[in-house]
């Protein structure tokens, strides 16, 4: 999948996410501050992310440019952790690094994720953002994620690892 971006042209592949990305997954969270702040030692931690992805082999999407990882390899420059419950999907991590945005690489992941749990037969689905997040949330209403201000979230964590609150 080739996208425009000025007058450079990128190529990119999206791909489904595998344990072995974890590292790469890690470090691309990591570059940005909304993404950093969503994580949580247990359920982003390695063992969390591979039960994660083994429960939803699938639904999980990868953006890859070949050959510019720090080794020759494929860098991964954007990640959408997507699964459902059988009845709800459910977004957890939608990530492009910076250096990368602007270039519809986080709708495509959009896209690919949405089709995939719509496969699975999933007919709504759901995503977490900070309220802060306006970038995010602009984002999101773009791509026709409605607010719904008739909810509240609320979470208990059941682990001790897990600050309250996250």
């Amino acid at each position: 999948m080739k996208q425009q971006s000025g007058d450079t042209q990128h190529s990119y592949t999206i791909r489904l996410v595998a344990a072995r990305d974890y590292d790469a997954l890690l470090a691309l969270w990591n570059s940005t501050e909304m993404s950093r702040r969503a994580l949580n030692p247990v359920d982003d931690s390695r063992e969390g992310i591979t039960r994660y992805l083994a429960r939803n082999p699938d639904t999980c999407f990868a953006a890859t440019v070949p050959g510019s990882g720090a080794d020759g390899t494929e860098r991964i420059i954007g990640v959408i952790l997507c699964g459902h419950d059988g009845r709800r999907g459910i977004i957890h991590h939608m990530c492009v690094h910076p250096d990368w945005r602007r270039q519809g690489i986080a709708h495509t992941l959009v896209a690919r994720a949405e089709e995939a749990l719509k496969a699975e037969g999933i007919q709504k689905i759901f995503c977490l953002v900070f309220r802060d997040n306006e970038a995010g949330n602009t984002f999101w209403e773009q791509q026709g994620y409605s607010l719904r201000t008739n909810l509240s979230y609320r979470n208990k964590s059941l682990n001790s690892a897990i600050p309250k609150g996250e």
